[in-house]
């Protein structure tokens, strides 16, 4: 069974590599409290990041997922241009079949919006790896 990973222990990690790496980032919010969950800068780049755990049930993940994807481009409406879904590395392993279940719309998603990312934060090892929308149509 795959380790569940608590929305806070995730976001925690995220933030800790994001302050290593030079962002300058927004105060944790408070639970229930509106607004994107990481708002990162540095130089000229501002990401908007929102994060989610793994939840042992695929059905929570599923649901999940879809939340923070909507989550993730409203942030378009604050004049986002990096949008990021952030998600524990465990999340990898579904990725390449909720991208191909949803093919033709995943791939109309990438067009439509090419600032969307999805990152994979690995909470054990205390590292990140970026990817792009579209690439989890070729995993």
């Amino acid at each position: 069974m795959t380790k569940k990973v608590e929305n806070k222990d995730a976001e925690r990690c995220l933030r800790e590599l994001l302050k290593l790496e030079g962002y300058k980032l927004n105060e944790p919010r408070s639970n229930g409290e509106n607004g994107v969950d990481i708002l990162a800068e540095r130089d000229l780049e501002i990401l908007h990041i929102e994060v989610t755990g793994y939840k042992s049930s695929g059905s929570a993940r599923a649901r999940d997922f879809y939340e923070i994807f909507f989550r993730t481009i409203s942030r378009l409406n604050n004049g986002a241009t990096n949008c990021i879904i952030a998600l524990p590395k465990q999340a990898e392993l579904g990725l390449p079949q909720r991208s191909k279940h949803h093919c033709i719309a995943w791939k109309r998603i990438g067009i439509a919006f090419p600032e969307l990312e999805i990152w994979l934060i690995d909470v054990e090892n205390k590292n990140y790896m970026k990817t792009g929308w579209v690439e989890w149509l070729n995993k």
